[in-house]
């Protein structure tokens, strides 16, 4: 029952992506680069003049090719989420999730000292209060997908993440900060709750009773202390640069890089059903994902360069 039970939670989650388009440049390892803002380049889209440099993503090439640098723009805003940022960034996960030579994802701020201050409350002073909730379910969905996506997914913090800025952090599969970096889930001090899968995925990430002290006291910590939290994975000591996390958060996909990628992907797979389910259920998970990587050449190639002492190349088949 279990067997079949985790077989059907896998088939209804799988989705490898049909290939997608080629990757596009920055030098392979140019950290002086890496430490410049412009870095970061808009993908092609429609999308409008007015507001299209909101989010800007850049697929790098090289050594580096497969990483992807999804950064968020908004200086005015204090990179605040608004109906616009939301309509770029689902046009960027969609793009992300089709494209199957992508093999990890970064998830950064191009505006120093802020990550992402939560939604827009200016807009949200606008808007009727009949059109919150559906902009509210809109958000949320985003960071469904982006928590959806099926390549390892690296938030870079090098400042303040609040509010729905930390429940897009939260949505990632690894989070890095500065040491300095301030983040929360403070909507209670706005009589709201979190809207975007925080009061979901904070218990997950930390625990309950500590998720449910830093909710219900919308309490701030530092970098430090959210590591000392398991919030982050890692808290780095800020450079002059600014951007000492999103570095951190280069090198750690430039780890996950030479990996099979089919393999990372059903890792991924695996643990985030996996983790959902009873033990049992989510051994058969494991299986299922397991019989995935057993026909393709990746694997081969694996065992190929394991005998014949060499890096192995992987392509993804």
């Amino acid at each position: 029952m279990a067997v079949q039970l985790g077989r059907r939670v896998l088939w209804t989650s799988l989705r490898l992506p049909a290939a997608g388009r080629a990757a596009g440049s920055l030098s392979a390892r140019d950290r002086a680069a890496a430490l410049q803002c412009s870095r970061l380049s808009l993908v092609t889209r429609g999308y409008s003049s007015e507001h299209k440099d909101d989010l800007r993503v850049r697929y790098l090439d090289g050594e580096d090719s497969g990483i992807v640098v999804v950064g968020i723009n908004r200086p005015k805003a204090k990179n605040a989420i608004s109906k616009n940022l939301v309509k770029l960034m689902l046009d960027a996960v969609e793009d992300i999730k089709k494209n199957n030579r992508v093999r990890s994802v970064i998830v950064c701020s191009l505006v120093p000292g802020i990550f992402c201050a939560g939604a827009d409350l200016k807009e949200r002073a606008k808007m009727h209060p009949s059109e919150v909730g559906p902009f509210v379910t809109k958000a949320r969905a985003l960071i469904t997908e982006l928590g959806n996506l099926p390549v390892p997914t690296i938030a870079a913090m090098d400042g303040a993440a609040l509010g729905g800025g930390l429940e897009m952090a939260l949505a990632c599969d690894i989070r890095v900060s500065s040491q300095t970096a301030t983040m929360g889930l403070v909507e209670a001090r706005l009589a709201i709750i979190p809207g975007a899968g925080g009061t979901q995925r904070l218990p997950r990430v930390i625990g309950v009773s500590l998720a449910k002290e830093l909710i219900f006291s919308a309490r701030v910590v530092d970098g430090t202390e959210a590591c000392r939290l398991g919030l982050v994975s890692h808290a780095v000591e800020q450079n002059h640069s600014g951007d000492a996390a999103y570095l951190r958060a280069l090198d750690l996909a430039r780890e996950i890089n030479p990996q099979g990628p089919i393999a990372i992907r059903m890792a991924k797979l695996a643990i985030n059903q996996g983790i959902e389910v009873d033990l049992s259920t989510g051994l058969a998970i494991e299986e299922a994902c397991y019989a995935q990587v057993i026909p393709t050449k990746d694997r081969l190639e694996g065992l190929a360069a394991f005998r014949e002492k060499r890096r192995p190349h992987y392509k993804g088949e």
